[in-house]
């Protein structure tokens, strides 16, 4: 199995190892009871008599009936526990969503469309869309969008999830967590990082010829570490966002790109050939 990086895998691991026992006692008993009678019962040197003539055992069909439905009834049991410890039965916003919308405020709550228990508004909120052959990830907080994912250790996190294109399925291993993402609808994942650590975001759906290549990273970080990621990234996008150019209206195309021709290191009849261009495609 791989690393348990969240609170939920945990309870994961524990459902997993619980079924591995049952079916390894299983296994050992039923071939225990194959050899077992391989040997004990083996035909004899010469012996060429047929043996005891048995047309079946009651009891013993009853045994061997009851033990595996019992064993499912309990399966069945622990793995719903789980998946409601987890907070597969809460209601989760799935709603439709505009084709330029990732998520809306709209009440048409539904159940299981989603996985990990609510944290709220507590949880570090990161919107996720899924395309061929990418994933983009932005923190509305913070307006920072970015191609990898980058979480504080041991801190809620709620993924609001939808798809550009086809159905994606979000999985990361180490969590114990899959999820699809599905074309004009919202989908949820929350956890709760529990180990630092970078580790990798596949597509678990067929989206198209270069699935296999549509893969992120998770970057789990302390606290300090994530803050200093933001303030690195985020006036960094600011600045492009905000940046703004102002042109005097009075200013000829020709005194304007003159003072560019250095710069760019532009030919003087060039930039006259782009002006009379510019000018009569205005005409």
């Amino acid at each position: 199995m791989p690393v348990a990086a969240s609170e939920n895998a945990k309870e994961v691991d524990k459902l997993f190892n619980f079924m591995m026992t049952i079916a390894t006692g299983l296994f050992l008993i039923v071939e225990g009871a194959l050899v077992y009678s391989l040997i004990k019962f083996r035909r004899k040197k010469g012996d060429t008599s047929d043996g005891p003539h048995i047309e079946g055992n009651v009891a013993l069909e009853i045994v061997w009936t009851a033990i595996p439905t019992v064993i499912v009834f309990i399966l069945a049991f622990y793995s719903f526990q789980t998946y409601n410890k987890l907070g597969g039965l809460d209601p989760v916003n799935s709603r439709n969503v505009p084709p330029q919308q990732i998520a809306i405020d709209n009440n048409d709550d539904q159940i299981a469309l989603g996985i990990g228990k609510s944290f709220g508004k507590e949880a570090l909120q990161v919107n996720v869309q899924a395309m061929q052959y990418a994933w983009l990830f932005t923190y509305p907080e913070t307006g920072i969008v970015s191609g990898e994912l980058h979480v504080p250790n041991n801190q809620p996190v709620q993924l609001n999830m939808t798809a550009k294109d086809v159905l994606h399925a979000f999985w990361v291993p180490q969590l114990r967590l899959k999820q699809d993402t599905i074309p004009g609808r919202q989908s949820i994942i929350s956890f709760i990082p529990s180990l630092k650590g970078d580790y990798p975001i596949v597509c678990a759906e067929l989206c198209g010829p270069y699935h296999g290549g549509m893969k992120s990273v998770l970057h789990v970080e302390d606290q300090d570490s994530y803050e200093e990621w933001i303030k690195s990234n985020q006036p960094v996008q600011e600045a492009y966002l905000e940046k703004t150019l102002t042109v005097d209206d009075s200013s000829s195309n020709e005194k304007f790109l003159t003072s560019y021709i250095e710069n760019m290191d532009t030919e003087k009849d060039t930039v006259a050939e782009l002006t009379h261009n510019y000018s009569h495609q205005d005409s």
